[in-house]
């Protein structure tokens, strides 16, 4: 198992970063002095830049009037419940948007900043909110559908536009990066949705530094685990996004993926994560690393409200080039999960499952599946390699963040470039690169031949869909089973989906996921098997210190 964990370190697949060797450029500007790897973990531990007074002024008289009478009789509708279930109470008279939104505001301002539970997980909070959520309440009686996002607060994580806040990654460089919506957040509002606000995430999603701990950005600070502060990662880079819904800080969260930063932190926190095949949803107006590997996906505590998600952010973006090969593949996800009868669907599925991975949560889940009707078969893994899988995020980050500032980031930005970015971090690097830059040092020294790119991706790809389709195709498979996010690398670069839902946890309390894999387009299925799942094993629970 450990030469497993080394593998993934070495691909990237853990949290979307490598150590750069050679090609990274050594600091030589003052950064936190290493002493143990603990001490290093959460050297930098709150934000020096954000200002809490201006987060939460907006809304200060609102939550004064708002009673822990009030407090409780939403948490008794909302606190951990579904969307559907949430929905059912608006439409029953017992909840108003404006108070499901003064709920997860007051939860925020208990539990997030500054105390002994602070989980630095919102980096934003959204100034009209409540102005929205009040005109959603003023509307007619319409009959909403109980699936639907309409009405219902989500955090978008701070690489993803949205108006009237700015999109950071998490750098200081961008604090100010006040830019139009992306195209999902439009997607998003259409259908209704509040944006309550932003969460935070690890800087640059996760390439920047060589060896900052995940869930660390310069404007919001360490995100911590709720499952055990200081003791279990969140992993990343959508660190914010798997807190605060781990937390009960918002309905729902959207994340992004390179390579495991949707089913990292999802794993990490108890929560589901969907990381959809490329393309299915627009990348505009999102923070790039990579636009071979990059996709935006929804995390949440149940697979309906996973489903609900994915399926209001769905649309095509004409800017979005492989968005728009996909033109033809948009479905209804939630219609079949509405009535899925767990162990009728699990008859007749084949489901394949790696030997070599010995943990107990993992058995355990393989059992429940295969007593509630779906066929496991056990399989080798492929001794496959992931060659060059660095260069990709790196030759791609070159172009693709340029691109991102001149086409979707605010007018006045100061930087247009990495160069630009690298050396205003380094003026005051103590606030604003406190680990380092070396991954982006390793970004700027890379190059290739556009044969030798496409050369690259095209092996990495060939290999990812050789590591799952030689065994799928042999066992007749509908899909394989992964444990977090340990094959995510090769998810990522075969371009195939894969969710992530809870497991159950270790005997130091640390949240696992069960992750289900399939070919391209196969969200469907996947979300289906994921509902299953849920539906047999119920693993999820509130972190403890988080359920008043």
């Amino acid at each position: 198992m450990k030469n497993l964990l080394l593998l993934f370190t070495a691909l990237a697949v853990l949290s979307c970063k490598e150590n750069q060797s050679a090609s990274t450029v050594v600091e030589s500007t003052e950064t936190v002095k290493d002493t143990t790897v603990k001490e290093r973990e959460y050297a930098v531990l709150d934000s020096k830049v954000l200002n809490t007074e201006a987060l939460w002024s907006p809304f200060q008289d609102a939550l004064e009037k708002f009673s822990e009478a009030d407090y409780e009789k939403v948490k008794a509708l909302a606190f951990e419940k579904t969307i559907p279930e949430i929905q059912e109470a608006k439409a029953n008279g017992k909840l108003t948007y404006e108070e499901l939104v003064l709920f997860y505001l007051s939860r925020i301002k208990k539990y997030d900043r500054n105390n002994e539970l602070s989980l630095n997980s919102v980096i934003a909070l959204n100034p009209k909110v409540l102005e929205e959520a009040r005109k959603l309440d003023l509307q007619e009686k319409l009959l909403i559908d109980r699936y639907s996002i309409h009405g219902m607060p989500v955090l978008l994580k701070d690489n993803i536009n949205a108006a009237g806040m700015p999109t950071t990654a998490g750098a200081v460089v961008f604090e100010n990066n006040n830019a139009d919506d992306a195209f999902i957040t439009q997607k998003l509002k259409e259908q209704g949705a509040l944006i309550l606000g932003k969460a935070n995430l690890s800087e640059w999603a996760y390439f920047f530094c060589n060896d900052c701990p995940s869930g660390y950005s310069a404007v919001g600070g360490q995100t911590l685990n709720p499952y055990g502060r200081k003791i279990h990662d969140t992993g990343g880079s959508s660190s914010g996004s798997g807190v605060s819904m781990a937390a009960n800080f918002a309905v729902a969260a959207v994340g992004s993926e390179t390579s495991g930063s949707i089913l990292s932190p999802s794993s990490a926190n108890s929560v589901v994560g969907l990381k959809p095949t490329i393309g299915l949803l627009s990348r505009g107006g999102i923070v790039p690393i990579s636009s071979t590997l990059d996709t935006p996906g929804p995390m949440t505590r149940s697979v309906i409200d996973n489903a609900i998600l994915l399926q209001a952010m769905t649309g095509l973006d004409p800017e979005d080039e492989k968005a728009v090969k996909l033109a033809a593949t948009q479905t209804d996800y939630v219609k079949p999960l509405k009535d899925l009868d767990a162990r009728e669907f699990l008859k007749g599925k084949r489901l394949g499952y790696y030997k070599s991975y010995e943990d107990t949560l993992y058995i355990q889940a393989v059992s429940a599946l295969r007593d509630a009707g779906a066929t496991l078969v056990e399989l080798e893994r492929p001794e496959i390699d992931l060659p060059q899988f660095l260069r990709v995020l790196n030759l791609d980050m070159q172009n693709d963040l340029p691109a991102y500032i001149a086409a979707y980031g605010a007018k006045d930005l100061a930087v247009k470039d990495l160069n630009d970015i690298t050396a205003f971090n380094k003026k005051d690097s103590l606030i604003r690169m406190p680990y380092g830059q070396g991954l982006l040092y390793g970004v700027l020294a890379d190059s290739a031949s556009a044969e030798e790119f496409t050369a690259i991706k095209d092996t990495l790809e060939r290999n990812g869909r050789q590591f799952f389709d030689e065994p799928m195709k042999a066992n007749d498979l509908d899909a394989v089973l992964s444990i977090n996010n340990y094959m995510a690398g090769y998810a990522a670069v075969a371009k195939y989906p894969a969710i992530t839902v809870p497991m159950g946890y270790s005997e130091t309390n640390q949240p696992m996921g069960l992750t289900f894999i399939a070919p391209t387009l196969s969200e469907e299925l996947l979300l289906q098997l994921a509902y299953a799942y849920e539906s047999i094993s119920q693993k999820r629970k509130t972190p403890g210190d988080f359920d008043e």
